[in-house]
């Protein structure tokens, strides 16, 4: 898929699909909550297993998110080769 169709669509999704949004919104929590983790000098044995669990969350919600937008590019097309 074209990267610019693909923003779009992702755009698109934002505004108009609740589910994708609230992946995005939860998605972006998690990667500001990473950023403060990654600035610190050291990370003690709860903050390490807190930082692996956010990594494995934020990929879970992208896998989610991935799988909404390649619905939304099949969906198009399913329907038309049903007419």
């Amino acid at each position: 898929m074209a990267e610019s169709l693909e923003i779009g669509l992702r755009r698109q999704l934002l505004q108009t699909d609740a589910e994708f949004r609230a992946l995005s919104e939860r998605h972006h929590e998690l990667d500001v909550r990473l950023h403060q983790l990654s600035e610190r000098t050291y990370l003690d044995e709860r903050e390490q297993v807190e930082e692996s669990t956010l990594k494995k969350r934020k990929l879970q919600l992208k896998d989610r998110m991935e799988d909404i937008l390649r619905r939304s590019v099949a969906a198009p097309k399913t329907a038309s080769a049903s007419i």
